[in-house]
């Protein structure tokens, strides 16, 4: 892991880049190196938002915990990305939980260093309102388009974007995670497109056999 790496890392994330590539280079120099292996947690809900972290290596998983006490997925972050610079900024406590999903190096940008940046650089922090609103607009977006997809149109979704580059990684328990459903709803679902020659789970993983009809099945009113 390098000091270049981390400023890299904050130069492309929206809320970092409004500062200057000095300030940037401060908060780096200031920072230090996290290693985490896989299962480890960074944060839980609930804990003080007191840095946030440049990944440069490996993943972070977002989650938060549902009504029924489940794990909902919310996002997998990975190198290049920064995870917790939200709640450094609005200063109140975690509001999800975070842990690796494998072998990760990340880069600790202390909070109040964050927030004295800001502070000499009215500039940017004056920048930041239209990142928050962008996010805010973002977000409703994405609520709005998933409270109205089933199951059928989620995992039929998650199938092609994982599967765009190759064979899909993710288990059954792993798809179930990833669009907030039971392993054994996941299940049923995969043997019935299973069935109708739409994907193949054999000894080497889950493979899309027809992206046009789990295309057609992400644009119906309801999905099979």
């Amino acid at each position: 892991m390098t000091a270049k790496e981390a400023g890299d890392t904050l130069a492309k994330n929206a809320v970092f880049a409004v500062l200057s590539p000095a300030r940037r280079k401060m908060l780096v120099q200031n920072g230090a190196s996290v290693q985490m292996s896989k299962g480890d947690r960074l944060f839980a809900r609930g804990d003080a938002a007191n840095a946030a972290y440049a990944i440069i290596s490996g993943e972070i998983e977002v989650t938060i915990e549902g009504p029924d006490g489940r794990s909902v997925y919310i996002a997998r972050l990975g190198a290049g990305t920064v995870v917790g610079e939200m709640g450094v900024l609005d200063g109140v406590p975690r509001s999800a939980d975070a842990h690796a999903t494998r072998k990760t190096e990340l880069w600790r940008v202390d909070a109040k260093l964050v927030h004295d940046a800001l502070t000499e650089e009215p500039g940017s922090a004056l920048a930041l309102l239209g990142v928050f609103a962008r996010r805010i607009r973002d977000t409703e977006a994405l609520v709005e388009r998933n409270s109205s997809m089933d199951l059928g149109k989620r995992l039929a979704r998650l199938l092609l974007e994982e599967g765009a580059s190759g064979k899909i990684i993710y288990n059954q328990s792993d798809l179930a995670h990833l669009v907030g459903a039971t392993r054994e709803a996941v299940n049923r679902k995969l043997a019935r497109w299973r069935k109708d020659k739409f994907v193949e789970l054999n000894h080497t993983g889950l493979h899309i056999l027809d992206r046009a009809a789990l295309l057609s099945l992400c644009k119906r009113k309801t999905a099979l």
